[in-house]
């Protein structure tokens, strides 16, 4: 009974990190910012350890299914 929800918090951490580090490298590659009117590096180094976080939160989530 427990497990779907897991599944579904799993499934869309996992997509937003996923998402969230590949708008990151995108962004970076083309040399534009990652967020307007913040420091480069900053917004940077905010937006790996957000995604980074939220992928291994999905990933522990469907691990517990």
């Amino acid at each position: 009974m427990e497990s779907g929800p897991a599944a579904f918090a799993g499934t869309a951490f996992a997509l937003f990190g996923v998402a969230l580090l590949l708008w990151t490298a995108v962004r970076l590659r083309q040399r534009q910012p990652v967020l307007d009117g913040s420091h480069p590096t900053a917004a940077a180094v905010l937006s790996t350890v957000l995604g980074t976080a939220a992928l291994v939160g999905g990933i522990w989530c469907l691990s517990s299914v």
